[in-house]
């Protein structure tokens, strides 16, 4: 197969942070006897464990980790597990639209928090989603039981953390002349120049998507909001500080002046998630801002040596990386009794430090426990020691109080770049999405 077919296999829509889309119902069996849930596993399984189905986002052909995983726990126990993937472009749709409707899947994949339409605090407080045991809510990260939790119970459990950084090519930015990825955003803007001086563009931005410019605008607050104020999400909360008066103008700020500086590919106001695959795949970018296990697919798919890194701190700052527990595993509260069940088992099984290793091994993530610089994936190497010493921030949006506040910014950053707005009016329409 031509390189140019392996990118084009990639069409990955990165991340579902904030996706939202239209399109047909798709005839997705709902929870209960439609999915086969009152039958009983296979032969080699507990007879008392019923079949059940599973929904999840599928970016790309090779984004099958989620099917993989269930066809291991079916070899080992004998359950069937029916996985319904859909494009993560479509999946919030699918998920809020089929579960209002009474027949979505009897488990589904979410987000945690309460900062996108599939978010899990959400959902439990309408009624959607199943209480889960004390081993699922064993899993959740400290610090951050409030994304998984609604009126004292846990009603989802973490898949694995999911870092965000830049994917970086380092052996393109040597081919123009830039020897080691940047260690602070100074030399990021010499670079930019240096990789234009070269026929590349230092970085590749879906910039007429707005979850990938909001996500890229998160990338930055690690350093210019949370490294300093990790709280800052609960400062705004109580009214303490607002978006306009923080270290979130220094990251539209910082936006402007890499746009100004030539620092992403040309045309970038128009830039879909064709432009990162074609981007990064033909060498024409050197970075992209997107989970990290897309550097995983990209590797496989082009033979390309990249690595995840964190976005770099101002001059005098320190490194700190951004990285949460982004996917969750929940089930569907119409499910029938034996499903749930047979789900939670699923659950416990997953939650063992042998299969959270081998699904972080299998996705590109990283394990929701116990990750150490020694048990990574080699493509976070350069932020092994961020992640084992707790240098980072989770998702800000994941806390944020409704998903207007992350659209807002996604959507302003669009503006920023075609010069349709400023930074004050992003600012000012962020803080406004807040108090709604």
């Amino acid at each position: 197969m031509s390189q140019h077919s392996d990118i084009r296999r990639l069409r990955w829509s990165l991340l579902a942070v904030g996706a939202a889309g239209a399109l047909v119902l798709a005839g997705c069996s709902g929870g209960g006897s439609d999915t086969g849930g009152s039958d009983s596993g296979g032969d080699s399984g507990d007879e008392t464990s019923a079949n059940f189905s599973l929904m999840v986002a599928q970016a790309n052909d090779q984004d099958d980790y989620w099917a993989e995983t269930a066809a291991k726990y079916t070899e080992q126990t004998g359950v069937e597990i029916e996985v319904i993937p859909y494009p993560s472009d479509a999946y919030n749709t699918q998920v809020t639209t089929q579960l209002q409707a009474g027949n979505a899947a009897d488990m589904m994949v979410l987000a945690p928090g309460t900062g996108q339409p599939i978010s899990v605090v959400n959902l439990a407080e309408a009624g959607f989603l199943e209480p889960l045991n004390e081993t699922s809510a064993g899993t959740i990260p400290a610090g951050t039981e409030a994304e998984y939790s609604f009126d004292g119970d846990v009603y989802a459990q973490p898949a694995a953390l999911v870092p965000v950084g830049f994917i970086y090519n380092g052996a393109g930015g040597e081919e123009v002349g830039i020897d080691s990825y940047p260690e602070t955003y100074e030399d990021l803007l010499e670079a930019c120049t240096t990789a234009r001086d070269g026929g590349k563009s230092f970085t590749v931005l879906a910039g007429s998507v707005p979850f990938n410019t909001g996500l890229f605008s998160m990338l930055i607050s690690a350093t210019r909001v949370y490294a300093e104020t990790p709280d800052w999400n609960e400062q705004r909360a109580a009214g303490d500080v607002t978006f306009a008066d923080s270290g979130w103008r220094d990251v539209l700020e910082d936006i402007l002046e890499m746009n100004e500086g030539g620092c992403f590919q040309d045309g970038v106001a128009g830039g879909t998630f064709d432009s990162i695959t074609q981007g990064i795949g033909s060498q024409a970018s050197l970075t992209a801002a997107v989970p990290g296990s897309a550097a995983t697919s990209i590797s496989a798919g082009t033979g390309l040596d990249l690595t995840v890194q964190a976005f770099p701190p101002a001059d005098g700052g320190e490194p700190y990386a951004l990285a949460s527990a982004n996917y969750a595993w929940a089930v569907n509260a119409s499910a029938d009794d034996a499903v749930k069940a047979s789900a939670q088992e699923f659950l416990d099984w997953l939650a063992t430090p042998e299969e959270s290793q081998a699904f972080a091994d299998l996705s590109g993530f990283v394990p929701i426990t116990g990750a150490t610089a020694d048990n990574l994936l080699p493509i976070y190497s350069p932020i092994g020691d961020l992640l084992e010493n707790g240098d980072y921030a989770g998702l800000p949006n994941a806390t944020w109080p409704n998903p207007d506040i992350y659209n807002a910014l996604g959507v302003g950053v669009q503006g920023l770049l075609t010069g349709q707005k400023t930074v004050d009016q992003v600012l000012d329409e962020m803080d406004a999405a807040w108090g709604e």
